[in-house]
């Protein structure tokens, strides 16, 4: 069954899913602009015996492809340690940025880092590489450049989030981008529901509601329904509940 969620904040998921009526939910488990490792939670017993589907994403500092030792080896630790830790509260994956190469730098060596990643360490979930909004040197921004990451990759244990926000800013048809990414990896395995406050192509990376942003809500709903996975709002707080109100209305009809 496909789950209609959010991204919620994390001093009470359980809570918070009530008041979004969310099926499932996506959390930092640390700091999501630091590099401190997640500890036990307080609630963990009460977010496994919720029944909600639950995701955690990888602080946004996380680049295994960097050519920077210091920012490479600290990425794929944190990786092991938030997927240790996503496991414990029977996380269904973990998603984390396909991250970039520095200016100057070869695309391929940063590909090369992320096979690195899987051939040296197996992860206790699954990791869900997501598509960027922006950026020369991005290794999941365009699809180019995605077949060229699951060339590397695809015979691990990973999977695709597909955030429609940053299909959308990097040019990408929503229309057909389903279909064109299944091609590469043969299947998506999360939908990161957004709109966006900018215009299609921006390279920006800025969310908002279905009802204040410019991409037209029934395409991110066509999205979702294409892709025929998990979907999980990443929009303001103030328009959640009603977010997700509309994608599980616009799948049920």
């Amino acid at each position: 069954m496909v789950l209609i969620g959010a991204h919620v904040r994390g001093d009470d998921p359980v809570a918070t899913a009530a008041e979004l009526d969310a099926e499932c939910v996506q959390l930092f488990l640390a700091d999501p602009q630091g590099w401190k490792k997640p500890v036990p939670r307080d609630d963990g017993d009460a977010l496994v015996a919720s029944g909600l589907g639950i995701y955690a994403h990888a602080p946004y500092l996380v680049n295994v492809a960097s050519t920077n030792n210091r920012i490479r080896i600290p990425s794929r630790n944190m990786i092991a340690q938030h997927a240790a830790a996503a496991a414990a509260l029977g996380a269904r994956a973990l998603i984390v940025h396909g991250g970039h190469v520095g200016d100057g730098d070869d695309l391929a060596v940063g590909i090369e880092n992320w096979r690195k990643t899987f051939e040296r360490a197996t992860f206790p979930v699954k990791i869900l590489v997501e598509n960027t909004a922006g950026g020369e040197n991005a290794c999941a921004r365009t699809l180019d450049g995605l077949a060229m990451l699951w060339d590397a990759i695809g015979g691990y244990d990973v999977g695709l989030c597909l955030d429609t926000c940053h299909a959308w800013a990097a040019g990408e048809d929503l229309e057909t981008v389903v279909e064109r990414v299944r091609a590469i990896t043969g299947q998506v395995d999360l939908v990161h529901a957004n709109s966006s406050r900018d215009a299609q192509g921006s390279a920006r990376d800025r969310h908002a509601g279905f009802a204040s942003g410019t991409i037209p809500p029934e395409l991110i709903a066509h999205v979702v329904r294409e892709a025929g996975c998990d979907a999980l709002v990443e929009t303001p707080a103030e328009s959640q509940a009603q977010d997700v109100a509309f994608l599980r209305a616009a799948l049920a009809g």
